[in-house]
């Protein structure tokens, strides 16, 4: 699911105690330091929001201009994208 500049795949596990979030920052995205720099934005907005997110692997992406968005509109855009992940797993 897609949400703004950012995309999740999901699996779903009740067996978890917490939810698991995993990174995919593509190439395309920039070098190394601008990669390393959209993670260092989306962890602590996913960490603020995982008690709202399903028990289950998550598999979190995002494009290039996530690094140098507003952080307003990224934890928007994060907001939306929980929202919508809460949606598809039914615990909208």
């Amino acid at each position: 699911m897609r949400s703004g500049s950012l995309w999740c795949s999901v699996i779903l596990d009740p067996s978890l105690p917490a939810p698991k979030v995993a990174y995919a920052i593509g190439k395309r995205s920039g070098s190394a330091v601008a990669r390393n720099r959209i993670r260092r934005r989306l962890r602590p907005l996913l960490a603020a929001n995982s008690s709202q997110l399903p028990l289950g692997y998550f598999l979190v992406g995002a494009a290039s201009e996530v690094a140098t968005m507003p952080t307003t509109a990224l934890n928007s855009e994060v907001t939306q994208l929980v929202q919508r992940v809460r949606k598809v797993a039914g615990n909208a």
